[in-house]
């Protein structure tokens, strides 16, 4: 500790009650950190020594009321020195909780403990697994951070503010060597957990309103047109790596998730007003809707698997493997049609977003709609506009304007 806790008596004139006495306040702070709390004892304004912060006087009244202020006085400090006997770190608010006979105040795992119950009691009704493994790590670097850096278990909800804040982020870049969107992702799921303890009443302002957090935008790999048409047209041998590629297609023609192909189902297959098939599904990670008109090119691959036995045993419409083996094989595919990109599930939805639909003049808006997004912000990732789109906007311009 920097230092001892200081202690200070108050006569507070403002709150003076109708027979003229006014309450004294203690007020205590240590390592710049105060608490002021109501002693319950009301005193005549008149007999006060605000120098000796003690009553005037010799009476046997007088002489009770300031033996009263010695005893919170020696509390204090008696409850100082034994927490700083102890091993943990502590504050002035845990001097005042045994001050006030509350044996603890809430906690940030606490908060956390109970967010990710709520996440487990409505998975599928709001909340996606993923979100729940999410939570759970973040939770596991709070208590390495705590145990590292503060030598604690758990923290008060009251002792996290913006220094907190700035040692955590700190603590992410340099002992997990965290990249910006890695550690922006860390304090999204922090900054969520403290708005949940206000929610709760166990916390009055949340810390990160000072504290900015910085995100990148990420440099999502995506398939040109002539890209796409090479992997399609590869005659693959190996079956394994076949379906991928088929899948992966698919992807590209629908902007859909691998968690969204991993559940597609019949069910998921409808009539549009256009007369044409759409796939309506909401999305695992956010249950919005997503409305999709089945392209072509879609569609040939779903004919290809219906009356493939792997999926239809399971009432599926595509034998979509786990996304750990999907990633996997598609590097395979990659290398084997001599595409020089890092394919993935998330390269297929970025395709679909930008060579398939807006490069072609489909608007951001109805792509938004059809990725499942709650925001065209979020589109905007995803939806790099190329430069053949820009090209093609301006020669339209030019033509309308007769240059």
């Amino acid at each position: 500790m920097d230092m001892r806790v200081s202690i200070v008596f108050q006569l507070k004139k403002s709150k003076k009650r109708q027979d003229g006495s006014c309450p004294v306040y203690t007020r205590f702070t240590l390592n710049r950190k105060r608490v002021e709390l109501s002693t319950r004892i009301f005193v005549d304004a008149d007999s006060w020594d605000s120098v000796r912060q003690r009553l005037d006087g010799k009476s046997e009244q007088v002489k009770i009321i300031n033996n009263r202020l010695d005893k919170i006085s020696s509390k204090i400090l008696d409850y100082y020195n034994q927490f700083e006997a102890g091993q943990e770190e502590f504050s002035v608010y845990d001097i005042k909780n045994r001050l006030c006979g509350i044996a603890d105040e809430h906690t940030l795992i606490e908060v956390i403990e109970f967010y990710i119950n709520t996440i487990k009691g409505n998975l599928g009704k709001g909340f996606s697994v993923g979100t729940l493994k999410h939570y759970k790590t973040a939770k596991n670097r709070l208590e390495s951070f705590l145990k590292d850096v503060y030598r604690k278990k758990d923290i008060s909800l009251v002792d996290i503010d913006y220094k907190f804040i700035n040692k955590f982020d700190i603590y992410l870049k340099e002992e997990y060597q965290n990249g910006i969107n890695t550690v922006w992702g860390y304090h999204k799921h922090l900054k969520k957990v403290l708005n949940v303890a206000i929610a709760m009443d166990y916390l009055t302002k949340n810390p990160y309103a000072k504290f900015k957090v910085k995100q990148q935008i990420p440099k999502r790999d995506y398939l040109t047109l002539p890209e796409l048409r090479k992997i399609e047209k590869k005659n693959i041998s190996i079956k394994r790596v076949e379906i991928v590629k088929d899948i992966f297609v698919f992807a590209c023609y629908t902007g859909l998730s691998y968690s969204d192909i991993a559940k597609l189902g019949p069910e998921h297959l409808h009539l549009g007003t256009d007369g044409g098939e759409w796939i309506i599904i909401d999305r695992t990670k956010n249950e919005s809707r997503c409305r999709i008109p089945i392209l072509p090119h879609a569609q040939i691959i779903l004919k290809k698997y219906e009356n493939y036995p792997v999926n239809v045993s399971k009432g599926l419409l595509l034998p979509a493997n786990s996304n750990q083996k999907m990633n996997a094989y598609l590097k395979e595919l990659a290398d084997i049609c001599g595409i020089n990109k890092n394919l993935s599930m998330h390269v297929a939805r970025h395709t679909f977003a930008t060579t398939i639909t807006l490069t072609n003049g489909v608007p951001i808006e109805t792509v938004s709609k059809m990725l499942g997004h709650s925001s065209i912000k979020t589109t905007q990732v995803y939806a790099r506009i190329v430069d053949t789109k820009i090209s093609e906007d301006m020669r339209r311009l030019k033509t309308k304007l007769n240059i």
